[in-house]
């Protein structure tokens, strides 16, 4: 839970949680460590997180931000694009690994073809979505069209002004206001938009350092005190300080810890409408794992400073510590070294050397993921 934490043999068994003791032959030796579930970001963009912050804000609403920033022809957008956009997504699936973020959800279509096996996170399938009523005016035809049983995701309501005010009725209007709606951003809400969503049991996912870069604030007070459910997302590197580490040290400056930790694994997994197990550890939930120093706090302390040292995606070790390899045998997985900008060096099952070769092909040698310079 948040707050307890407890000693005890962790098995693993075809990708999942087993409560039996593991035999001896294939033990990760973890005394000294926190086991956490892995965590679950609400909202992201993954290819766009080689981008530099763009934007000189605050700015009334996210509108008026895209028409500021949006220069397709000028540097440093034109170089960016010119990544691929295969290579830009394994880099957004690098930056949640790196923080111990083994769910995402991706706004924008699914993309089987890269979001497979070796994709370092999990990316969620089942949704519907739509950008925003600016780019889906007609949003009661994404909604209708959204699976049974998954969530209908969009951002609104991203602003301070009358426009951003007036963007849930408009929704609520078209029918897409409901218990599988998760908006994002969710700034302008007040008293008579809480009400309207806690009336819907709809969900809010909330993005507070692109927020504060964008519009000069984020969610209400109140809304903490309400009845919604709030979720965590780290949005992308086009308006956000960071990874998920650094979306959670800024929230933890709005809400304390044992909320946050929910907001980032069960609660956050029943507002994405994800498999039972999902954001949290038991008996044959997925073995979505990671390791961080045991400093003696709570699991929910330990978000306040996250430095995972190991991360597990369906039992599979995707990231690991250069001291932890120590403890183990690794011969058989292929590793291979990241250097992050304040963060050390991380081993990942990735191929980093052919994703720097890409990227620096079109942006140069200096690549930035989340805003963190990364050498190999």
């Amino acid at each position: 839970s948040a707050t307890e934490s407890a000693v005890f043999d962790l098995g693993i068994k075809a990708g999942r949680v087993s409560l039996t003791p593991p035999q001896r032959d294939s033990v990760l030796d973890l005394r000294g460590y926190l086991i956490l579930p892995g965590l679950i970001n609400a909202h992201d963009h993954l290819e766009f997180n080689l981008f530099p912050r763009l934007g000189r804000g605050p700015y009334p609403n996210a509108t008026a931000w895209a028409e500021d920033i949006y220069r397709p022809e000028l540097p440093p957008i034109m170089q960016h694009l010119r990544v691929p956009k295969a290579i830009r997504l394994f880099w957004g699936g690098l930056k949640n690994l790196l923080a111990g973020a083994t769910t995402v959800m991706h706004h924008n279509p699914y993309e089987p073809e890269v979001f497979g096996r070796r994709f370092p996170v999990r990316v969620v399938r089942r949704y519907g979505w739509a950008h925003s009523l600016r780019f889906s005016p007609r949003i009661a035809e994404p909604c209708a069209a959204t699976p049974p049983g998954a969530p209908f995701v969009l951002h609104a309501c991203e602003g301070t002004d009358a426009e951003a005010q007036g963007e849930l009725g408009r929704i609520d209007a078209a029918g897409a206001l409901g218990p599988s709606t998760a908006i994002v951003h969710g700034v302008a809400l007040d008293g008579e938009g809480i009400a309207l969503m806690r009336q819907r049991r709809s969900s809010l996912v909330w993005c507070p350092t692109s927020n504060c870069f964008t519009l000069g604030r984020t969610i209400a007070p109140d809304v903490f005190q309400s009845a919604i459910p709030v979720v965590l997302g780290t949005d992308s590197a086009l308006t956000a300080d960071g990874d998920m580490a650094d979306e959670l040290r800024a929230a933890l400056r709005y809400t304390n810890a044992s909320r946050l930790y929910e907001m980032v694994t069960e609660r956050s997994a029943k507002v994405l409408r994800l498999p039972l197990g999902w954001g949290r550890i038991q008996e044959g939930g997925p073995a979505d794992l990671l390791a961080v120093r045991d400093l003696g706090g709570s699991p929910a302390d330990a978000l306040a400073a996250l430095d995972p040292e190991l991360v597990l995606v369906g039992g599979r070790i995707r990231m690991i510590a250069p001291a932890l390899t120590k403890r183990f045998n690794l011969h058989k997985l292929r590793l291979e070294p990241i250097a992050i900008e304040g963060r050390g060096v991380r081993l990942v099952a990735c191929n980093v050397r052919a994703l720097m070769r890409a990227a620096s092909a079109a942006i140069g040698g200096d690549i930035r993921l989340a805003g963190k310079r990364v050498t190999v």
